[in-house]
């Protein structure tokens, strides 16, 4: 689909001389009087920038002989530019990260520009808007503000825009107003929100609540046990095989529990895929230095994967022993990158570390001994938060300028990615790093009185991440 809403790509003049030549009439009278496409080269660029001298100098006076600044400079900035069935350039817009720092997800849209005479029931406008919101997400944001003009609120809040506050630009009336851009939450609404009604009634062991693991009544035991998505298991088998131990030997690590052994549970298509199930499955445990105990293998059946952990400790960390004022803090493997086939869903760093370095920044929470812990799973580093303060009746602040996060991830990826191994810790502000190795570490928000997450930025802004309880299962 095209971003002016068509379903019709835009042609050339000659392919509209064959679908005529074929009667193909319909086609042709469905065709778009306009489309919209991110600036190719100098030539559509200047046209652009030409109407919005002609506009927002000669037109409206808001400027004197330019409208240039700052992000018009900006090799990061972005240029969409709509065009009518002729290709001329009759309308554009621009967006792009707000400073010259680190992108941290938050961009700004602006100089939205129609030519005078493509304005009106074409909607040129309100396509160019549509089209930096989809852009703006495309590109990891999580933040997207627009200051526009007095007289154009009513057309943004049509189309889905808040208006935030009152702004002055150029000495005329306007308007700072904000997309709202949903990903976390909508993360967070796929994964986790329906486990509350459907656990309720499961009894379960005072204090751990929601955790990553439960210990076993009368002993130092803790179990933990994870299932992998099915069609993952199907089409990245070995993968599929080291990510069930890494997210079991997680848990057990989250709750500064040692790891004793796994247990597997396989179904499988036929022995070639359950063998290159089983070979990461090795390879990981091998690298963690964790026995396989048993399991249970099953052949002619869709693919299926399910490690159970078994660790020991006689005090686990609980995910819900946080409080209001304690400080969050992120500890993460940057190191690495996106797994081939998941850009920007999960981040691979185990799988180049050796057996030490896996080992030390497992045993890490049960040095630390924080007041409560979890790591970072489906959920996100975003929605993690939101449940560890959940089973910590509270709410929670993340400073997005704090979070530890590797160069080549975009912010809005990297909150709601599996990041390989990231530890969400709670404690008093002056409590001690996990002592992780080859992890980073940081101080990157709180736990709050309320619920939910907001994301606080470089401004003191801060805009909701999650709006209430992620799981529904409360308190721990």
């Amino acid at each position: 689909m095209l971003l002016d809403g068509s379903s019709t790509a835009p042609a050339t003049d000659r392919s509209f001389d064959i679908l005529a030549l074929l009667g193909d009439r319909s086609t042709l009278a469905r065709r778009p009087d306009f489309y919209v496409e991110e600036a190719s080269g100098q030539v559509e660029l200047a046209d652009y920038l030409r109407l919005r001298r002609d506009t927002f100098v000669h037109e409206q006076g808001l400027f004197t002989g330019h409208d240039l600044d700052d992000l018009d400079a900006d090799p990061r900035t972005v240029v969409l530019v709509a065009k009518d069935r002729s290709h001329t350039v009759v309308g554009g817009v621009r967006l792009g990260p707000v400073d010259d720092g680190p992108d941290l997800g938050w961009w700004a849209g602006g100089r939205l520009v129609v030519a005078p005479g493509a304005r009106g029931p074409q909607g040129i406008g309100a396509a160019l808007v549509r089209a930096a919101c989809a852009r703006a997400e495309g590109e990891g944001v999580l933040r997207f503000d627009a200051t526009v003009q007095t007289r154009n609120e009513p057309l943004f809040r049509r189309l889905g825009w808040r208006s935030v506050r009152p702004a002055t630009v150029a000495d005329t009336p306007h308007v700072l107003m904000r997309w709202p851009v949903g990903r976390i939450a909508a993360q967070v609404a796929s994964t986790k929100s329906a486990l509350g009604p459907l656990l309720a009634e499961l009894p379960a062991p005072p204090g751990f609540v929601g955790d990553d693991g439960a210990p076993v009544p009368g002993t130092d035991v803790i179990a933990a046990c994870d299932a992998i998505v099915p069609s993952m298991v199907e089409r990245d088998p070995e993968w599929a095989g080291w990510c069930a131990v890494l997210v079991n030997v997680n848990d057990l690590a989250a709750m500064g529990a040692s790891p004793v052994g796994l247990l597997d549970a396989l179904g499988a298509r036929d022995p070639a895929h359950a063998a290159l199930v089983l070979a990461g499955l090795t390879r990981a445990a091998r690298a963690y230095g964790v026995p396989v105990l048993g399991g249970h293998t099953q052949l002619g059946v869709p693919a299926a994967l399910s490690v159970t952990a078994l660790g020991r400790t006689d005090r686990p960390v609980p995910g819900g022993g946080g409080r209001p004022g304690h400080a969050v803090r992120l500890t993460a493997d940057l190191d690495g990158g996106w797994r081939a086939g998941y850009r920007g869903r999960q981040w691979d760093s185990t799988t180049r570390r050796r057996t030490d370095e896996l080992r030390t920044m497992a045993r890490a929470v049960a040095v630390a001994r924080p007041a409560a812990a979890k790591d970072v799973s489906m959920a996100g580093i975003a929605g993690t938060l939101g449940m560890l303060a959940e089973a910590s009746g509270c709410g929670a602040v993340l400073d997005v300028g704090a979070v530890p996060r590797p160069t080549g991830a975009a912010m809005g990826d990297w909150l709601t990615c599996f990041p390989g191994f990231a530890m969400l810790t709670a404690d008093e502000p002056h409590a001690p790093a996990l002592p992780a190795g080859p992890a980073t570490g940081a101080v990157c928000g709180e736990l709050t009185a309320g619920q939910g997450v907001g994301l606080r930025w470089p401004d003191g802004e801060i805009t909701e991440a999650v709006a209430s309880a992620v799981t529904g299962m409360g308190t721990a």
